[in-house]
């Protein structure tokens, strides 16, 4: 049988698409080969913007809520005095330039980069965290490079262009490969769960 797969649009600067990518995780580590993601690129900071220190700070109190979900990862206020992010690009730059090492490069650095900026209060948009995480995470330094070319920013550029183009305005987003319509929101791992089970034995199409 055929694995389904999932499109995914989600943003490193939410707390509620950490929470989505850590259900659907943990479902891929449940389903084997039964479930395939496929994530793309939304831009919820679009360009960069000025927030004071103290602005962010009071803004991260808000991660608490998806924190204290069911099944939610490890969330905490920002601590520390790095930051604020600028913009939501330089994170899915390097996650592009971490797929073209394959798919397990990808999925560490995408966790890596998820786990630093909303567990360990890292600003992902510095460019020397980013070089951090990406060395982190197993792959060749001289790799990261990469990230920086114009070609992955526009890669980044047009998922977000044919994300609002669909109608989608936030994140996450998801949906059956090669279907229309969306999902909407960090669903609960039990609706995933679910959702994906009815899927497999064709009650959905």
């Amino acid at each position: 049988m055929d694995p389904v797969r999932l499109e995914v649009y989600s943003d490193y600067l939410c707390p509620w698409c950490y929470v989505a990518a850590h259900r659907l995780r943990l479902l891929e580590a449940e389903l084997g080969g039964a479930l395939a993601l496929e994530w793309r690129s939304f831009l919820l900071r679009p360009r960069p913007a000025r927030r004071t220190q103290e602005e962010f700070v009071r803004y991260t109190q808000s991660w608490l809520r998806p924190a204290a979900e069911p099944d939610a990862p490890p969330l905490r206020p920002w601590q520390g005095g790095a930051g604020p992010p600028s913009h939501s690009l330089p994170p899915h730059a390097v996650a592009k330039a971490a797929a073209r090492q394959g798919r397990a490069a990808f999925d560490a650095v995408h966790g890596r980069l998820l786990a630093a900026y909303f567990g360990e209060s890292r600003d992902i948009t510095d460019a020397a965290t980013l070089r951090a995480i990406w060395q982190e995470a197993g792959l060749a330094p001289a790799a990261f490079e990469a990230s920086a070319e114009a070609a992955l920013a526009d890669e980044v550029r047009g998922e977000h262009r044919a994300a609002l183009e669909q109608g989608i305005s936030g994140v996450p987003a998801l949906a059956v490969a090669g279907r229309e319509g969306w999902v909407l929101g960090a669903q609960p791992l039990v609706v995933l769960r679910r959702w994906i089970g009815r899927l497999r034995a064709g009650e959905l199409d």
